[in-house]
């Protein structure tokens, strides 16, 4: 069972708040708290054009309840949809950590929400950002054609959901150890690492940082590091293929989170493996590969991971997609894997792609915002379906406003999921769930997401 602990807070607003200074001469904001608990922002155009994007946040963030903060700065980011005359409400999620259908269901309520405060929109978007990308694409897929949803906007999307969607941390984490040997220390009481930390760990994000330090000398210009930690550092970004300016973010991910995941969703049971995993790219691939960390999942676990976050690709409106090409946090093999779970469903009529040649994950450009948003209500209007070549001619005239560049690359094809990750030989995986898994297992009581 993937679970958590039931939410206490009162349903409260909307009640009116400032807004981002973007947007703060034309628009009218709120804030409040949702049937679960759950902290959100609203944001209504003075010139609204009747239509609201839905923002599901990535992360997860970690923490006990509902950060109030979270979808207020969300919308101070993304407030390029309400100057492009959008209605736009996003939800904290009613607490931290992992739950894939426990975050679809805060930001299908607060839908609810607007439309029960402001009145039914003439259309409404859901737009899934980082891990909100699944989040948004599990709410697609379970709400079905007559959800309430005419379309969605998925951008540097998590699209392979839960269960392999993090086999690149799992093996930054057993990799990293191969060499480190300080995550644990030889002094510290020893753990599998697939538990990322012992549930009463101390360890801290600054302590983390500074063993990643010790061993690769990371965050040190490279003529200031010890051959050893060099050598440590190029092994270590060889082999797992994470950037070196996101790799302790990743090695954050892979402890912390992977801690929540394990101890606090399924109930200490094993999601991950790397058996049969053959490790390349270092200067000792065969030292590395017999000495390296092996385990194998708990099949009940992958079972409760892949229900709450793996897609079935049985998207029931158009789904447009948005990833720049050298993302260093999601990696743009993401598309491919969502791309095959589609086709599998036969749904690729549904879905268009864009890539970029931009290098950052959390925020593009707001000109390809505003025109991914654009293309994708007209393609909900007209039936006609985007293009990577449309998508590019059509995006300077939104430039003219925003000045933030059009960087879109018609031509990118991303390779397939497993040439960037290692695929797990012989174990336990669920690529693509299949409606039929879906619907028998929401019938399975104590399966998925408490609330």
């Amino acid at each position: 069972m993937l679970s958590a602990p039931a939410a206490t807070s009162a349903t409260s607003g909307p009640e009116e708040a400032p807004c981002p200074e973007a947007i703060a001469s034309t628009a009218t904001c709120y804030r409040g708290v949702g049937p679960a608990g759950a902290h959100y922002s609203v944001a209504v155009p003075d010139q609204w054009r009747g239509s609201l994007v839905v923002h599901a946040h990535g992360g997860p963030d970690l923490g006990e309840g509902s950060d109030p903060e979270r979808s207020a700065e969300d919308l101070d980011r993304w407030s390029v949809m309400v100057r492009e005359g959008y209605a736009w409400a996003g939800s904290s999620y009613r607490r931290g950590g992992y739950g894939t259908r426990m975050a679809a269901e805060d930001t299908e309520n607060l839908r609810r929400l607007f439309t029960r405060e402001f009145g039914r929109p003439r259309q409404t978007f859901l737009h899934g950002q980082s891990w909100g990308g699944n989040v948004a694409a599990k709410l697609l897929e379970s709400r079905g054609r007559h959800g309430g949803y005419d379309g969605a906007l998925l951008t540097s999307g998590v699209l392979g959901g839960g269960s392999r969607g993090y086999d690149y941390r799992v093996d930054l984490r057993a990799v990293y150890q191969y060499y480190c040997h300080n995550h644990p220390r030889p002094s510290e009481p020893s753990y599998p690492l697939w538990q990322g930390l012992p549930k009463d760990s101390t360890l801290t994000p600054a302590q983390l940082r500074d063993r990643l330090q010790e061993c690769t000398g990371y965050a040190s210009p490279e003529e200031e590091r010890s051959t050893g930690q060099q050598r440590n550092l190029d092994d270590i970004l060889a082999v797992t293929g994470v950037p070196e300016r996101s790799l302790a973010s990743h090695l954050n991910f892979a402890t912390f989170t992977f801690r929540d995941l394990v101890h606090e969703r399924l109930g200490g049971r094993n999601p991950f493996g790397n058996r049969g995993v053959r490790y390349s790219g270092s200067h000792d691939d065969r030292a590395l590969n017999a000495g390296v960390e092996r385990f194998s999942p708990d099949p009940t676990a992958v079972r409760d991971l892949s229900y709450d976050s793996d897609l079935t690709g049985r998207i029931p409106v158009p789904v447009l997609t948005l990833h720049a090409i050298d993302d260093p946090t999601a990696f743009v093999e993401h598309e491919s894997a969502y791309r095959e779970t589609v086709r599998g469903a036969h749904r690729s009529r549904l879905l268009a792609q864009s890539f970029t040649t931009e290098t950052e994950h959390s925020a593009l450009s707001d000109a390809e915002y505003a025109n991914s948003l654009a293309a994708l209500e007209s393609w909900t209007r007209t039936g006609h379906r985007p293009t990577p070549r449309s998508l590019a001619r059509s995006c300077p005239a939104f430039d003219q406003k925003y000045d933030s560049g059009c960087h879109y690359a018609p031509d990118f094809v991303p390779g397939s999921y497993a040439s960037r990750v290692e695929p797990r030989p012989g174990g336990t995986r669920w690529p693509a769930m299949s409606a039929a898994r879906e619907r028998a297992w929401s019938r399975v009581d104590g399966v998925g997401i408490a609330p």
